[in-house]
């Protein structure tokens, strides 16, 4: 209250805008953050073998919070012109005229220097490495124009923080158990995000654009069934690889109960019940979570 107060007071202009950015980056929906915090956290235990440094605990979460919001600009600037022919995403700051593309282009290089910084604090691996997420982050929304797989992208994009924290905090190349890792959170990804995209499918098939949830068609739940036992069964693998505790595989019974629950939600494809179940993917990646955190 008090540092609105102040940026009304000192900072009319600024303040009048705020709520259009806080729409353009999604920080009303932290969903999408949580999605990608739940896993990278994990990771980053994972890679110091229990508590990492604090600086980089930081330095992660900051970092998910503005890449996924940087991911959220460029996303809005790329589909601008068909956001709004979609009912979910009719109201979206571009589309109203609250924000321009030029200014939600800007946001995001703005973000991504912000997020850059934060990895000045690392190390040059590190550094490097972050290029691939900036890639990956702005290839993935133009992806849907040209391959029903862009969830596959976002998959990579969103996975990509994984393999960071090893070489974040071991100061080498991520190893074979960190790619596993990040092959588990890719298959994930694409199941969750595919129930995203059941939400949307009757509009992207009036527009012409591409997704998993159209590629798949009558074989939806099943495929999303099949994605999701692969996560399930990599991140088993990645236990024994890790060596952790069975407080772990507890955490692995209890996401295996909620990604059965989405599969009951998601069962007449009907979309609130989609978008839904893709919610509950939130607790799925605390589960694994708490478990790496009291299994490692």
């Amino acid at each position: 209250m008090f540092i609105n107060d102040q940026l009304q007071k000192y900072l009319p202009r600024v303040h009048a805008r705020l709520p259009a950015f806080i729409l353009l980056t999604r920080l009303n929906k932290p969903i999408g953050t949580l999605l990608l915090l739940w896993p990278t956290l994990s990771a980053l235990w994972l890679a110091a073998e229990g508590w990492p440094h604090w600086h980089l605990l930081v330095i992660f979460a900051l970092g998910t919070l503005l890449m996924r919001s940087a991911g959220c600009c460029i996303n809005d600037f790329a589909d601008s012109h068909i956001d709004g022919d979609v009912l979910r995403t009719e109201n979206r700051a571009i589309v109203t005229g609250q924000i321009t593309r030029k200014e939600a282009m800007l946001c995001f290089l703005g973000l991504c220097l912000v997020a850059f910084s934060l990895l000045l604090f690392t190390n040059l691996l590190t550094i490097w490495m972050s290029l691939g997420a900036v890639v990956l982050t702005a290839l993935y929304p133009f992806m849907k124009r040209y391959t029903h797989l862009p969830q596959l992208v976002l998959g990579m994009a969103f996975s990509w923080g994984i393999l960071m924290t090893f070489t974040a905090q071991t100061g080498q190349l991520p190893p074979a158990t960190a790619w596993v890792l990040y092959a588990a959170n890719c298959l994930w990804t694409v199941a969750y995000d595919t129930q995203y995209a059941m939400v949307d499918r009757e509009y992207d098939l009036k527009i012409g654009v591409k997704s998993t949830a159209i590629l798949f068609g009558d074989a939806d739940r099943v495929m999303i069934g099949a994605l999701q036992g692969m996560f399930l069964f990599a991140l088993f693998l990645a236990g024994g690889q890790f060596q952790l505790s069975g407080v772990y595989y507890l955490g692995l019974l209890v996401a295996a109960g909620l990604l059965i629950y989405q599969q009951w939600l998601i069962r007449t494809r009907e979309a609130d019940a989609c978008f839904k179940a893709f919610l509950n993917n939130h607790w799925v990646g605390l589960a694994v979570f708490v478990g790496v955190v009291f299994g490692v």
